[in-house]
């Protein structure tokens, strides 16, 4: 382990190059052709650092961006499953705006995407080339995911395939101040939609319907279903309706995030949104319930392979913490599945999602270490 923790520090400068690189090409979930770019950015990288993958495929998204599958074959039995989404929450054009936070004594990097999650893409690419170059390895397939901030919904069936065929799957989002998260929410992106009776708002008033005061009162009422103490959250992020300020408007629709730490509260909420009335009958509230990432907690099949992230962490010298946080990821998908995963083994640093975002470089050689050193110890497939 020390050579391997070694070997990572001496190519740290490359690895926050290869970040920095990836961080200069902006992928908004809704950019395809910056989606294009960046995926093209991410397979050259890896072919640069890894050489030609045994296996490379390329599978279409759509409307969202494609999903790249590429196959490194171990010198030894294991197979192991290492995900990362390439796209972020980030309009394109932000970058040229971009201010970075100041660094408080620690040095920062600062950039769209480079926390969530740019920085754990290129580590795991490094982790994959230090541990071959000091012992053997399992058989690695690297899934990028140009859709995962928007609910995985053309690569979820591909990270679920792959995980199906593999020992144990690695999930390289951003750390928690650096401890893996083996404990995840599960998310509800619902839509609601409010259908009144058009009328003019200042001649005839009382002929109209407004779907936008009833579904007002809707996601009031919708809100009041959270029950924090329980985990469970609700919050419209999204509201629109209406065709203008002098007509009562006709339709009006809401976007919902919901968030459970159990399936238990999945089927209360359901059951508690379906019993929502409002006050004029007139106007007709459909609710489009999608549960789309299910909880994720530390079961049985995976509390070994947070043993051996321990282990390695304590052969670099580190204690390795594990929390569980209200944010999902692909790795819910392999959970919900009752297979192996792990999540949280990418950047050391904060403010996803938020203007500044930043990882800390000095981070970058231990966390790339953890990652090679749980490759060499699954080459054997410890489970």
């Amino acid at each position: 382990m020390t050579e391997l923790a070694s070997r990572a520090t001496d190519v740290s400068a490359e690895i926050v190059a290869d970040i920095l690189d990836l961080v200069g090409c902006e992928t908004s979930s809704y950019d395809l052709d910056g989606l294009k770019d960046g995926l093209d950015l991410v397979q050259d990288i890896a072919a640069r650092r890894l050489g030609a993958a045994e296996d490379a495929q390329r599978h279409p998204g759509g409307e969202y961006g494609d999903i790249a599958t590429l196959t490194f074959p171990g010198t030894g039995p294991g197979r192991v499953a290492i995900i990362g989404h390439y796209d972020t929450v980030w309009p394109k054009g932000t970058l040229a705006n971009w201010e970075a936070p100041e660094a408080e004594g620690r040095e920062r990097l600062s950039g769209p995407g480079i926390f969530d999650m740019k920085t754990g893409l290129v580590q795991g690419i490094w982790a994959l080339r230090v541990a071959r170059e000091l012992g053997p390895v399992p058989t690695v397939t690297f899934v990028f995911n140009g859709d995962e901030e928007i609910g995985s919904l053309a690569s979820r069936p591909v990270i679920e395939r792959v995980a199906a065929g593999v020992d144990a799957t690695l999930v390289l989002e951003p750390s928690a101040d650096g401890a893996v998260k083996t404990g995840r929410k599960g998310t509800g992106i619902f839509a609601a939609t409010a259908t009144g009776i058009e009328s003019h708002a200042g001649l005839a008033p009382e002929d109209g319907a407004n779907a936008i005061h009833a579904l007002a009162e809707w996601v009031t009422a919708a809100a009041a279903v959270a029950d924090p103490a329980k985990g469970t959250t609700i919050s419209t992020g999204l509201f629109s309706g209406g065709t203008g300020t002098n007509v009562v408007a006709g339709k009006a629709s809401a976007g919902i995030d919901i968030r459970v730490l159990t399936e238990a509260e999945q089927r209360r909420v359901d059951a508690e949104f379906d019993a929502i009335e409002v006050s004029d009958s007139r106007v007709r509230i459909e609710v489009e319930h999608d549960w789309n990432r299910p909880p994720m907690s530390l079961n049985a099949v995976s509390a070994p392979l947070l043993d051996v992230a321990r282990s390695v962490s304590a052969e670099l010298g580190h204690e390795l913490r594990d929390v569980t946080v209200g944010g999902a990821s692909d790795a819910n998908f392999v959970a919900g599945l009752g297979l192996p995963v792990l999540c949280g083994l990418g950047a050391v640093g904060g403010g996803a999602h938020a203007r500044g975002e930043f990882m800390y470089p000095d981070a970058v050689p231990g966390q790339t270490a953890l990652v090679a050193g749980m490759l060499g110890r699954l080459a054997n497939r410890p489970f």
